[in-house]
């Protein structure tokens, strides 16, 4: 991406977002709560950062967007109410966009699963796809 791309990419995440994350002092303990800290490659105040410091195009190759669990746990524990979780929904959305219409559909939920996959990712995954 050229650099012009990626602060246009940027601006778009922190619009949809609303999130400020120069609020951020990487204290860690959003990703220090988080449920789904050992799947995510990136975790919650690494978003932040990332997103702070411009490094957007790993942030949008990662799978770690689709390993939220958008349970706002993070958000309970920021001692400065900066909302990691808004920021990796934006990304998401912003991949999303870029993907094209392709929505959840009930009769694929069944092919999506496996043992391990916790309920809350499922219905998560149901709501934000099928729009």
């Amino acid at each position: 991406m050229l650099k012009s791309e990626i602060e246009e990419t940027r601006r778009q995440i922190l619009s949809i977002s609303g999130v400020n994350p120069r609020k951020c002092m990487v204290c860690g303990k959003c990703s220090g709560t988080c449920p789904n800290y050992d799947e995510m490659e990136y975790h919650p105040h690494q978003f932040v950062q990332m997103v702070e410091n411009g490094e957007i195009e790993p942030l949008l190759a990662t799978k770690s967007i689709y390993k939220c669990l958008s349970c706002f746990a993070c958000l309970e524990r920021c001692p400065r109410q900066v909302e990691p979780a808004k920021l990796i929904e934006a990304v998401r959305m912003v991949v999303e966009r870029k993907r094209g219409p392709q929505h959840l559909e009930p009769e694929a939920v069944p092919g999506c699963l496996d043992s391990e996959m916790p309920q809350q990712a499922i219905v998560s995954a149901f709501r934000k796809y099928r729009k």
